[in-house]
């Protein structure tokens, strides 16, 4: 009668041991579940790969707003700066010059006593540009718009400019559609095809070889390549400078390095 006895205490008692493994384990489940529920996107993501904390703690939302002022005051700043007098004529690293095609024709002019005509149709070019850029904000507005939740965690997690890639990538084509009738009107309004037309009517003169490039594409493609490059580093800035993050947000989403 006893082994009978303690054979049912010893069985009763592994039912319950395990019935209570098995509770726990749900338990664990339940809560971890629940613990991970009210997280963002954007923590599942940092834990699963060890990448930058930027943004921790805050929603899709704040996120996706933060990156969209950024973008907002990136393409603000840089439209500003490059519409100003000499903004694209004053720096060398964007500085639009003579096109390839048409080097030789300027080495040929200079050497003939035209430089001044040179030095002119160059300084109509970035004139132009100056006087476009300051058009670009509307254009870039309704790309910032439409950026998503995707879109975003990918330019938050990305390199230093991967928002203004994103730009490029999603506003080139038709920033040149809309961009091109703006330089062409600005080539007009400073007299830049009047300068190419002496300069290339002269140097027509003494080369057999005709020089006749598309002069509103290339300084369309010329401005849009500065104005990229000067995004990028307001871009830069405000990931990296906290003097650059001049809103809440910015510094929410950007400041937590």
């Amino acid at each position: 009668m006893k082994k009978i006895i303690t054979s049912i205490i010893t069985i009763a008692l592994f039912t319950a041991t395990t019935q209570a493994q098995g509770l726990k384990g749900l338990l664990n489940k339940v809560t971890k579940k629940d613990s991970t529920s009210g997280k963002s996107i954007l923590d599942n993501i940092n834990r699963g790969n060890g990448s930058s904390s930027l943004g921790k703690g805050l929603s899709n939302d704040d996120i996706i707003a933060g990156l969209k002022e950024a973008l907002r005051v990136g393409t603000d700043s840089s439209s500003k700066k490059l519409s100003k007098a000499n903004g694209f004529f004053g720096d060398a690293a964007i500085k639009i010059l003579m096109p390839p095609e048409a080097q030789q024709a300027e080495k040929t002019l200079r050497n003939v006593g035209l430089g001044s005509m040179v030095d002119k149709a160059v300084l109509s070019m970035n004139r132009a540009a100056e006087d476009a850029a300051s058009g670009v904000g509307n254009i870039f507005f309704n790309a910032i718009k439409q950026m998503s939740v995707t879109d975003g965690l990918q330019i938050l997690k990305g390199g230093d400019f991967a928002a203004t890639d994103y730009l490029r990538k999603t506003t080139t084509m038709e920033l040149t559609e809309k961009f091109r009738p703006v330089i062409e009107a600005s080539l007009v309004k400073v007299d830049a095809t009047k300068y190419w037309k002496d300069v290339f009517t002269n140097y027509n003169r003494f080369s057999a070889k005709k020089v006749n490039p598309d002069l509103t594409a290339y300084v369309t493609e010329k401005a849009l390549s500065g104005l990229f490059l000067n995004i990028s580093l307001e871009e830069q800035k405000i990931r990296k400078d906290p003097a650059a993050q001049v809103t809440g947000i910015l510094k929410s989403v950007f400041g937590s390095k």
